[in-house]
Formats: C-alpha cells, structure tokens, sequence
C-alpha cells in the first residue's frame, strides 16, 4: 500500500484518518502543523499527502505550493481536508496544486475512496 502523509492539528481529526488509512493498509506519517509536513514530505517516501488548510506555523496552502515548487516533490499528489467550504476557498485550493478537496465533515470511507483513485492515476 501507500506512505500517507497527514497533516492536520486536531489531534481527533488526525487520529482518526491515521486509524482509518491503517486499518485500509498504508503506512501513515502523521504531523500536526505546516512546516513539519513540508519537512516530512521532503525527508520520507511519501505516496501522498493530506493537508489540512489551517495549520499554525505554515498553512496547508502553502505547504502545497512550496512542494509543488520543488522538483523533488512536485508530482507528489495532495489532497486537502478543510471547513473551508465556499466556492472560492476550493478554487484557491486547486489553484495551489491541490488534486482534491474534500470539506470537513467528511466519511472516512470517502476519504479512503478519493486517495485510492488519486494514487491509481498518479501511477500511470
């Protein structure tokens, strides 16, 4: 299965995708804020990254535009889990490098869903 970089600091939030994602067989690197993603995504073997938007130190925005201004992790797919719900929160989201978005509230078996299908793509 996949390495899952999780990004998010509501330790429950995070808790949770890190059971989830286990219990569906990856290999999970959880941090809570944006600059330890951005040095976890650039230190490990990452399949793939789950960014919350608003974390302290570095926003998951952020994150996802400094890895993908990297040559090293440019490719790396990003999903990003956030409350931000209006119209122009995913726009800017997408305009950041984001292959996903998925708002908070979520159905883990969605989550597990969309990152199954973003890996299967980012392999071909």
């Amino acid at each position: 299965m996949a390495t899952v970089l999780v990004a998010d600091d509501d330790v429950d939030i995070r808790d949770l995708v890190t059971f989830k994602l286990t219990q569906a067989g990856h290999e999970v690197i959880a941090v809570e804020d944006g600059p330890s993603a951005l040095a976890a995504a650039r230190e490990n073997h990452v399949d793939i990254a789950l960014l919350d938007i608003r974390m302290p130190g570095m926003s998951g925005l952020d994150v996802c535009r400094e890895l993908r201004a990297s040559p090293a992790t440019e490719l790396l797919p990003v999903i990003l889990l956030t409350a931000r719900s209006q119209e122009g929160d995913v726009e800017t989201g997408f305009a950041a490098g984001a292959d996903d978005y998925i708002i908070k509230p979520f159905s883990p078996r969605e989550l597990t869903s969309r990152l199954q299908a973003i890996l299967v793509r980012a392999k071909r």
